[in-house]
This record gives structure tokens, sequence and C-alpha cells, in this order.
């Protein structure tokens, strides 16, 4: 992603309480988090968790009486600890703050949320959920348009074609069914949902309220500041939401332009070539580093370039900057001016339809009232421990307050910051819960889909360098995967990077058929603290893809005994 700082301003982002979660990993993130966490799975204090008697008796108790498909009352909202109108305030109702309003619930918290925009945030109404609409749109369309394939499944198709409001619409009519499953979900368990914009004035109490009119003040045992983030435009980039447009606009789908170009070649910039090209568009990216899809584990970055890239109506440019971009009007075409990354010398001028500029996202904390707790933001992040505790501008921690998810900007992606909430709704329980973000992984919905967990192979290599042991790495193909083949597609590759003298598991990277399904095995490993020769000996269905994960663990080399053991039965098994 373009790296350059955040500059926005109020008149043009929404309201401060706009709670945003994007699906797009911050490349520098895993980067920090590999020098700054240093162990493997979850800290092991949680399982010997308490609550106090404040907390968690008799509300706790009533709640876990609540039958499966959530259907509690208003009432079950707790009751709030002494002296305060609620235990937990929220600013935010994205996935993050509503992850969080649903734990604090069902562990006997009263609780109330804010939110100056929409429930469900930039995830559900301009991100992850209506992208998905779109990508799953895209998947039928190539599948349909790729002759090759379906006759050598025996299947024959005559000319495919699609609608595109129709598409516009599928994409709009599920994010607002999402949005009306979160809204309901958090109603039906009595969270109180409190419109506004939520401004913190003091220690322990918010303001919500319109902006210029004077607000509502509550004040809440703990506070939870849960603002996301909102798309970051490069200076000289000029928006008009029409033929130049963030990926807000661009999920609104209004038009498909014959050649776009795409700002970054990141998460968002690689899914919507993914949806551009499958419904008829050619695309340039215009990339600011060397190469190609930067935050990827090279290798697979390589794989994905050769599958997902060359060949497609894709060309590009890397290394350079895109200086200025100026809208189509009167009659022109949208003018994009590029300059060298390195040396900011003039390297070419392109004209194309429309720019999506993809070049990541910024946190969402103007107007916030930080500095009322004393606490300064930087680029915009609002600063936290491993416990998404907020510091103030002396380094202290600021008590009762939290951030999580984009805002804090430790790894923006919007089930990272329900992770987050739910950690910190555990530690206001009494919980000594840290969380641990090289168990979180991360996704591409391209076709075929890529996901990870953990370190790439070069972080994993400088982590090793600097703290003395070996890196081993495993590979298996999707070409030996029976359903793989069932399917014909046999493109893609799992790459598992770890230790060989303990077994931890550092990182696990796929390119291929359901990628983003089965990292989810490899997750919970590194989280549980998992190791590759306890692991091998799972058990996985045949035929199915999960087999691609179990032949990576069995391919690993370990170095110290398993340590595992198998129970003998009790009574001899029967002939």
């Amino acid at each position: 992603m373009m790296q350059a700082a955040a500059s926005l301003s109020l008149a043009s982002s929404p309201s401060p309480a706009a709670s945003s979660r994007s699906a797009r990993l911050v490349d520098s993130s895993l980067s920090d988090l590999a020098t700054s966490l240093r162990f493997c799975g979850l800290r092991r204090e949680i399982a010997g968790a308490r609550f106090p008697d404040r907390l968690c008796s008799k509300n706790v108790s009533a709640v876990r009486r609540l039958p499966r498909k959530v259907s509690a009352v208003a009432s079950e909202n707790g009751g709030p600890a002494t002296g305060f109108d609620y235990d937990l305030v929220i600013i935010g109702a994205g996935v993050g703050g509503h992850g969080a309003a649903i734990h604090a619930v069902e562990r006997g918290l009263k609780t109330a949320i804010i939110e100056g925009d929409v429930v469900g945030g930039t995830c559900v109404n301009r991100g992850c959920v209506p992208s998905k609409a779109l990508l799953a749109v895209s998947g039928r369309m190539r599948e349909l348009q790729s002759e090759h394939h379906l006759k050598s499944l025996g299947i024959q198709v005559s000319a495919s074609g699609y609608d595109r409001q129709g598409v516009a619409d599928h994409a709009n009519n599920l994010a607002s069914k999402i949005r009306s499953n979160l809204t309901n979900s958090m109603k039906a368990l009595g969270v109180d949902i409190l419109t506004g914009v939520g401004t913190i004035v003091g220690k322990q109490k918010v303001k919500y309220g319109k902006v210029g009119v004077p607000g509502t003040e509550i004040t809440a045992r703990d506070i939870i500041i849960a603002t996301g983030s909102v798309p970051f435009v490069p200076r000289g980039i000029e928006i008009d939401g029409k033929t130049v447009f963030t990926s807000d606009h661009a999920l609104k789908l209004e038009w498909v332009p014959d050649w776009i170009a795409i700002v970054g070649s990141g998460y968002i910039g690689l899914e919507f070539s993914d949806v551009y090209t499958a419904l008829g568009s050619e695309v340039t990216f215009i990339e600011a580093l060397d190469q190609l899809m930067p935050g990827f584990d090279p290798e697979i970055g390589k794989l994905a370039q050769r599958i997902l890239i060359n060949p497609r109506k894709i060309d590009y440019y890397t290394g350079v900057f895109a200086s200025k971009i100026t809208p189509a009007k009167d009659g022109k075409p949208v003018t994009i001016e590029l300059i060298d990354a390195k040396t900011k010398e003039p390297k070419d001028k392109i004209e194309v339809d429309a720019a999506l500029i993809a070049t990541g996202r910024a946190p969402f904390t103007q107007g916030l009232g930080l500095e009322n707790v004393n606490v300064e933001t930087h680029r915009g992040f609002v600063p936290v421990n491993e416990r998404m505790q907020v510091t103030d501008a002396n380094g202290n921690l600021v008590p009762h307050l939290y951030c999580i998810g984009d805002a804090n900007g430790k790894m923006m992606l919007a089930h990272a910051a329900s992770a987050q909430g739910i950690s910190v709704v555990e530690q206001v329980c009494g919980n000594n819960h840290v969380l641990n973000h090289l168990s979180i992984p991360a996704a591409c919905f391209t076709h075929p889909e890529i996901s990870m967990v953990g370190l790439t192979e070069p972080q994993a290599r400088e982590r090793a360098e600097a703290e003395g042991f070996t890196v081993s790495v495993a590979k298996t193909s999707f070409k030996a995967n029976t359903k793989a083949l069932a399917e014909n597609e046999g493109e893609g590759l799992a790459k598992m990077i770890y230790r060989p003298d303990t077994g931890e598991i550092l990182g696990v990277h796929i390119l291929g058929l359901h990628a983003a399904d089965l990292i989810h095995e490899a997750s919970n490993a590194i989280a549980l603290g998992t190791c590759v020769q306890d692991i091998k000996f799972a058990v996985h269905a045949h035929p199915t893809l999960s087999e691609v994960i179990d032949e990576l663990f069995k391919a690993a080399k370990v170095d110290v005994g398993t340590g595992h053991t198998v129970p003998k039965p009790s009574e001899p098994v029967p002939a």
C-alpha cells in the first residue's frame, strides 16, 4: 500500500462516532507484532479466570439460561455498577463494537453502544459484506466464462451475462440484511443503542448527541473506543465519487468502466481487480512499492501474480506514485500523473475511464475528545498496550479506557476488532486475557482465494536471526488434492513456516480453492499453542480440501519427539 500521512477533515468524513471495520491488513502491523509479541498461543492465565462479584453472579447466570437463538428481553441487560449509568459504554457500533457489546451482556454487564452513523460500520455497510457479494458474482462469471474449465467437466453453457443493477442490488440487500441482524441481536439482549456522536468528556464520562447541539452525558465504569477507519486518500488526488472514487463508492457499482486504474495492490485493490475484470473491465495497477501485493508472503505473491494478474486484462506500474489524479469532466478522461517513488521525478501520464483509490485506510479518531483525558494520537491512531488499554501523552494508562479495532492500528481487520473487544470485556470481568495477534488470520477473497496467519517467511527469518533459532518451511500443492482435482481447481499452494527444534508454527499461507476457510485450522493451532508434532495426528475426512492442510502438517520435519501417546482401549476391539 502507498505510504503517506493521513489528512482527514470533519467536513468530508463520517461523524466521529462512525464505526468502521476494514478487512484490510496494514503491512507494517505484522512486522511490528513480530518483534513485540514473543509468546506462542494464548496466555495460560485465562484458564484460571474468575469474575468479580459485582459483575458476574446473578446476571451472568440469567444470560446463560438464554436459548441459543437469542430471545432475551431488554431487562436482561444487567444492572449498572454502583454510581455509574452503565458498566460499559462502547463508542462505535461496527463489528468490533457489536462483538464487545454482545459479549458484555453475556457477562452480565449493563451495556450501551453509541453510534453516530449506521450499525455495522464499514465492514457491513461499506466493506467486507457488500464486497463479498460482488466477489460472489465475479466468481460465478469467471466460471461461466471459462469455456475450457466447463468443457473439462463436460458442461456446455451458452453466452453468459449480467445485470449491473441486479448485481448492485445484491450487494446492497446483503448489507441491509446483515445490518438488521446486528441491530436485532443487540436489541434482543437489551443493549442500549444510543444514537449520536460520542465524545469523551472526562474520566469515565461520555457525551452523545447531534453535532452542534447540547448532548446527553452518561457515566460508565469502563469505556471502549471502536470508531474504526475511513478510506485513506493521498494528497494530489481529487475524489468526485463518480470517476475517481474509493472503495466506499465502488461498492455501489453505479457503472462498470471499460478501463480502470487501481491505485494500490493490497487486499482492496486485488479484490476489486477480480470484480472488474470478471465484469469486462481492463485494469491498470499503480503500486508505490517495487512489487505487487507487498503485504503478502513473497512466494505466495509471486504465484498469485501468475494466477490472478498475468492471465487477465491487467497491466501495472510498480515503484511509482500517483502524484495527481484529475476526475473526468467536459468530455475528457481521468488523467493520472505518475512520479518515481524514490526520486520523485516525473515518470508517465495515463488517461483512463475511472480510478479506484485503494491505498489503505486511516483511523477515524477526530472529535473523540481524547484531549480531555490527555491522550495524543499517533498518525491518527489511539495508543494502546497489548491489553488495548489507552495510554496518555506521558505514557501512563488512562484508567478504564480502551480502544479496539482500526482506531488503534494493531491489525485492521473486522474480526480482529471483534476479538479485541471480547478480550477487553474479559479483562473488565477480572480475566487476565491477552490476545495473540499472530493467531488472527486474514484472507483475500479473489478467485482463487489467498489466506494467511502469523509471520511471512522473511519476517520469520528475521525473528529467527534475532532470537537464535532455525526456520524450516513445508509446502503442499493443491494439484495433489483429490477434491481440488475433482473440481478441476488444482492451482494453488499451501506453505507453513515453523521451528524444527520445538515444532512451533510461525506462519501459514495458502493460495487456492477455499483458502479463506482452510486457514482456521492453522490459526487455531497457533492460538492454542499446538505444535506440529501433535497436530499431524489429527484426522481429516477424505476426499476434502482440508487434506491440503493435513499433508502440510505431515510434511514438516521436527527434531523433538512427538510426545504423543495413543490411549489403549480398555477392552479389545471386536473383530
